[in-house]
């Protein structure tokens, strides 16, 4: 747990209330992925880790017997929302305690850039079970409607650019350059969609890791000022407006 990098269990309830959901289209293709003819028993437990409030592995659930879902963060599970087929436990990545070999499916959502990798590889290999599928993935900065996405795209650079940790560039880079040591699969194009008005989207940014390191070091919050900037061109701040992000992918299979 010595190396754990908790950016997130400060502002968990807010994670918990904000962050965007998966689509289920990636859920029902994933497990689609662990399928073999005749037989279920490849759905029978998937481990989601570090699901933080557990947005993934409420995806899995329609489709898995079991999900066990993990984060080193106590205060993420906490935050988690219950559901009678995960099981939600406080463990590193690195040190599961599943048994060998038992696991059809490993997902990472948008925490794999925290991760000690060649540790949580070794674990992903030693409990996934042959054929077996490890998927990890992620999403950036989305882009936001015609002239607003300026202002949008200086804040994100430049207003809290210096704050964020170093490991968001792999976010930036979609994780092409991440280390990834198993039989690679490609993934169809995926993408969350959503429909917010302006308080909306200001609650979700709260979340970025970048936003609370500068308001620590500054001593004020940025947030008002880039939603003045954007009402004008909003259209009225209680306007739902359509905002995607690409998912990116590493998606593996156990040989």
């Amino acid at each position: 747990m010595s190396g754990f990098k908790d950016h997130f269990s400060s502002a968990s309830g807010r994670y918990a209330a904000y962050r965007p959901d998966y689509p289920a289209a990636l859920f029902t293709w994933l497990a689609g992925q662990c399928s073999h003819p005749g037989t279920s028993a490849e759905h029978d437990l998937a481990w989601d880790c570090a699901t933080g409030n557990g947005q993934a592995a409420l995806g899995l659930a329609p489709h898995f017997r079991r999900i066990v879902a993990t984060d080193a963060s106590a205060e993420q599970i906490r935050h988690a929302e219950p559901h009678p087929a995960i099981d939600y436990r406080v463990v590193p990545a690195e040190a599961s305690g599943l048994d060998d070999h038992s696991i059809a499916l490993v997902t990472v959502a948008q925490a794999a850039h925290w991760f000690d990798l060649p540790g949580f590889y070794a674990e992903a290999a030693r409990v996934l079970k042959t054929g077996g599928v490890i998927a990890l993935w992620g999403y950036g900065r989305m882009v936001l409607p015609g002239e607003m996405d300026a202002p949008f795209q200086c804040f994100y650079g430049e207003t809290v650019g210096p704050y964020w940790p170093p490991e968001r560039a792999l976010i930036d880079d979609t994780y092409r350059s991440l280390d990834f040591p198993f039989a690679e699969i490609q993934a169809p194009a995926f993408h969350i969609e959503v429909e917010w008005n302006l308080p909306r989207l200001i609650a979700y940014l709260s979340t970025w890791s970048a936003v609370r390191r500068f308001q620590e070091a500054r001593g004020h919050d940025p947030l008002p000022a880039l939603m003045a900037e954007l009402a004008p061109m909003w259209g009225g701040h209680d306007a739902p407006r359509r905002l995607q992000w690409p998912l990116f992918f590493r998606i593996g299979r156990l040989g």
